[in-house]
């Protein structure tokens, strides 16, 4: 009995280990927004400035969307994601010694580029290696990731309590990234290709076909197969509501901490605690994802972007007067809501893109919504320090509102 229980829960372990690729690269893109006061102070540079490179940051992973998707397609889905996070520990340990700001921005960038080689492809990769609990499994992957949000905020109080103590502690997060990532890519190596036995065969016979046909190998034939995915409607629509939730979401993170230590009356420890709630939350994406299944994703989407968009809303009309626990009710909202988006998110792309195109046409889309994404937190910057904090806000709850809008018709057409 034991032992077919144990045999039950074994075969998870790709899901397990890609998961935690993910947190990885979760934790450590989100260990920058509560750290932004603090490498102000140790570089000596602006807002804007941190904002600008964290842009950086976010462009190159949204620009390794589309070629890392291609690439799984070609390749196989396994060595692109270890590859890409074996860079993603180069660039954190690069942080462990002191050094300038431009060495700090060619690290974020190392960052952005090794992570973003994973969400696209696990998302295919997921769906091969358990195709009857796409939504579930998808849900799990996104909810371990998000914790990886919930850590890093934790662990940047931990440690910047101990300054004085450690001379420059933070460091240490990006050394003790840096390590469980090479250690991470080593299990998920291991463990992940007897998942996927039919990976090598397939990507064996799509290099057979080409071959075959004539292509040359630079993606023209494919490039218009992945351009003609955004004629129909109401793909392009759902893209369209992936785009302006990205940069609200994107926007918020980056900057929420600063945010509510700048604009309430809370202490930044105290700020940094509710970015960690907004995080927490994540484990909506076990219920959002199993719904998708159930009842469909076009309902659940435009429930989650609702919430979310309540959520946002409430902490740019209640910053003035609220205090934590309302905030912190209203951060959790806004996570509830996104978070919740996010499985159901892939679970409907997953849906409307051909197999065959499946690892470039979600790396098509992700470049998109994450290049939205990426010049969120340089929008929030600027604005922040040209026309206030409110400001910049609002634009982010206006872009959520009218994701959730586009994401309503969506469901009525549906209907």
């Amino acid at each position: 009995m034991l032992t077919a229980r144990l045999r039950r829960l074994a075969r998870f372990d790709a899901l397990v280990v890609t998961s935690l690729v993910w947190f990885l690269g979760k934790f450590l893109r989100y260990a920058f927004p509560p750290l932004f006061g603090t490498l102000g102070e140790t570089y000596g540079v602006s807002r804007a400035a941190l904002g600008t490179a964290f842009t950086g940051f976010m462009l190159v992973y949204a620009a390794m969307q589309f070629p890392s998707g291609l690439l799984a397609d070609r390749v196989g889905s396994v060595r692109v994601i270890a590859g890409g996070a074996l860079l993603t520990s180069a660039g954190a340990l690069a942080l462990v010694v002191d050094s300038p700001f431009p060495v700090l921005v060619a690290a974020m960038l190392c960052m952005g580029a090794g992570t973003g080689s994973f969400k696209t492809v696990a998302v295919r990769l997921l769906s091969r290696a358990y195709p009857d609990r796409t939504g579930r499994a998808l849900g799990v992957f996104d909810t371990v990731g998000a914790f990886g949000g919930v850590a890093a905020p934790a662990a940047v109080v931990l440690v910047t309590g101990l300054a004085g103590v450690l001379g420059a502690p933070w460091r240490t997060l990006f050394l003790a990234g840096g390590l469980a990532g090479v250690a991470v890519t080593a299990a998920f190596v291991a463990r992940v290709p007897a998942r996927l036995p039919d990976e090598n065969e397939r990507v064996a016979s799509d290099d057979t076909a080409r071959r075959a046909t004539g292509e040359d190998g630079d993606g023209g034939a494919g490039l218009r197969t992945y351009v003609g995915l955004f004629r129909a409607p109401r793909f392009a629509a759902f893209v369209a509501v992936t785009i302006l939730f990205s940069f609200a979401y994107n926007g918020t993170v980056a900057f929420l901490p600063l945010y509510l230590a700048d604009q309430t009356a809370l202490t930044e420890a105290t700020a940094n605690l509710l970015f960690s709630a907004l995080f927490v939350v994540s484990l909506i994406q076990l219920v959002t994802g199993e719904a998708s299944d159930r009842v469909g994703a076009a309902p659940v989407i435009a429930l989650t972007l609702g919430v979310a968009t309540a959520g946002l809303v409430a902490v740019l009309a209640l910053s003035a007067t609220a205090g934590p626990l309302v905030l912190g009710a209203c951060v959790v909202a806004l996570g509830l809501g996104a978070h919740g988006f996010r499985p159901v998110r892939g679970a409907y792309l997953l849906r409307v893109v051909p197999d065959e195109v499946a690892g470039g046409g979600l790396g098509a889309v992700r470049t998109l919504l994450m290049a939205a994404g990426a010049v969120a937190p340089a929008t929030v910057g600027i604005l922040s320090e040209t026309v206030g904090f409110r400001a910049a806000f609002a634009l982010l709850a206006a872009a959520l509102a009218g994701a959730t809008a586009l994401a309503v018709g969506l469901w009525l057409v549906e209907r």
